[in-house]
């Protein structure tokens, strides 16, 4: 029987995925000289799923079936909606100047955002996987919503052919493990896999359900050798619904792999710790080798993408509670420096000039001085400079993998860092120190779409001096869970 108890963990899921049916309704009502109100139902419904995740946050561990309400989950709804206002607010101006059809656009993001918010709250494989579909269909069709443009059907094709295998691996990964196990649970596959280590045959179908299961992840998260979607899907893609892949896809995979590696196979770590730490220094290294050699912006931005999927790997590898919560601190630090940095580049982009290239940004300063600003900000926190956020994520995230032994794999993470910051500075020495030849092409952002970046701005700031209260909730979140 369903408790008002059970039913009160789906709301904030509920809201948001009404929110999209009221945006669709509102583009099917809508007359054609009507202004859509599209952005406003998309902000009521993420706010509403932010204010009664907040209001549960004391009810820790209530569940309905297989949906959860713990610390972990309500950290990842606010993170996600947080992610889906900021989304909103940078694409006022953007989308119309891009002829995106709003109602389309809104309701498709929030759609992905219910998946994502199921990924983050489920303790099943099954409701992981469908989640995971939920979330991915939705962005398959944003990255190709630009009808017209042919590197976006090309980049949101090639998105769903290789999602489409990697959603093969992963069900396939699901059903070895119920054949080794009985059950799709994590905490029942968690106990029976610790209880399995003498039965060979069972070892066997685990293993090859772990080495599946975590194919199906890597390529959400964009990690080598599983990366080679990302650079087309983001360069094709409309410029912030790239932003809003490369930072709410990567937020709401790993909540799962989190989940399903540290909970139901954690007892296989001594199998997939090697496996993994392969991958994270593949994904690391070539993420940033590859990224200096871009000059398309978003193919950089791209390859850093799969950078920064290498260090937040070494939060899993790690396995204790500081790499846990280092997780949750990276992906909020990421979130709003990407954000911000996209904001900027969907700000600047004109048909004739879109800012793609890294010589559109010569001589920013002197024309748009506060975008410079902005961007500039956004760029030093993703190569790691203090006081921004992305100086206290990288050190939480080294700190813990050094903690656990993994001192190669940091030196490493270390070391792309400081190679990753010249690709982010030569835009900025573009921006101030070359002549721009192309003067008088840069709009101005609207209103709400400055007040977004602002918004991420201040955010970089206050979580790199004061990350405090970040970190606290990141490890209250954690210890609720694991």
């Amino acid at each position: 029987m369903v408790t008002r108890a059970d039913f009160v963990t789906i709301i904030p899921i509920l809201i948001v995925v009404l929110s999209g049916c009221a945006v669709l309704l509102a583009e099917s009502l809508k007359r054609a000289n009507d202004r859509p109100w599209h952005e406003l139902l998309a902000l009521i419904g993420l706010a509403g799923a932010i204010w009664t995740s907040l209001a549960q946050w004391g009810n820790d561990g209530l569940g309905f079936g297989v949906i959860l309400t713990d610390k972990y989950a309500l950290f990842f709804n606010i993170m996600l909606c947080g992610i889906g206002i900021l989304t909103t607010l940078l694409s006022i101006g953007a989308a119309d100047r891009d002829r995106i059809p709003s109602g389309e656009y809104y309701a498709l993001m929030l759609f992905s955002i219910s998946g994502m918010m199921m990924m983050g709250s489920t303790r099943d494989l099954l409701v992981i996987f469908v989640a995971l579909e939920i979330m991915s269909l939705g962005v398959y069709v944003m990255t190709a919503i630009k009808r017209g443009s042919e590197a976006g059907v090309e980049g949101g094709f090639k998105y769903f052919v290789l999602g489409a295998f990697s959603s093969a691996f992963f069900l396939y990964g699901i059903a070895l493990a119920y054949a080794a196990t009985g059950t799709t649970k994590l905490d029942e596959i968690g106990m029976l896999v610790a209880s399995s280590a003498q039965q060979p045959d069972l070892v066997m179908l685990l293993t090859l359900s772990m080495i599946l299961l975590a194919v199906g992840f890597s390529f959400k998260i964009g990690a080598v050798p599983f990366h080679m979607w990302t650079p087309d899907a983001y360069q094709g893609a409309p410029t912030l619904v790239t932003g809003f892949m490369s930072t709410a896809v990567k937020a709401a995979a790993f909540a799962a792999f989190a989940r399903v590696f540290l909970i139901a196979l954690e007892p296989f770590r001594a199998e997939w710790l090697p496996m993994l730490s392969v991958v994270a220094g593949l994904t690391m290294v070539i993420g940033t080798v590859v990224g200096v050699t871009q000059n398309s912006v978003k193919r950089m931005l791209a390859y850093s993408s799969i950078a920064h999927a290498g260090y937040l790997l070494l939060g899993l590898l790690a396995a204790n509670q500081a790499g846990k919560a280092a997780i949750l601190f990276y992906l909020v630090a990421y979130a709003v420096t990407n954000l911000g940095a996209f904001g900027v580049l969907a700000a600047l982009t004109t048909n004739d000039r879109p800012h793609d290239d890294i010589r559109d940004f010569a001589g920013l300063w002197n024309e748009r001085p506060g975008m410079a600003a902005l961007l500039t900000v956004f760029l030093l926190s993703l190569g790691g400079f203090p006081p921004t956020v992305g100086f206290v994520a990288k050190w939480y995230i080294f700190n813990a993998a050094v903690q656990e032994g993994l001192i190669t794999l940091a030196v490493l993470g270390v070391l792309t860092s400081v190679v990753a910051v010249f690709f982010y500075l030569r835009i900025v020495v573009m921006m101030y120190m070359t002549e721009d030849h192309a003067p008088g092409h840069r709009p101005f952002a609207p209103k709400l779409a400055v007040a977004g970046m602002v918004l991420a701005l201040a955010a970089v700031f206050y979580l790199g001096v004061l990350p405090g209260g970040l970190l606290w909730a990141a490890l209250e979140s954690v210890a609720s869970f694991f």
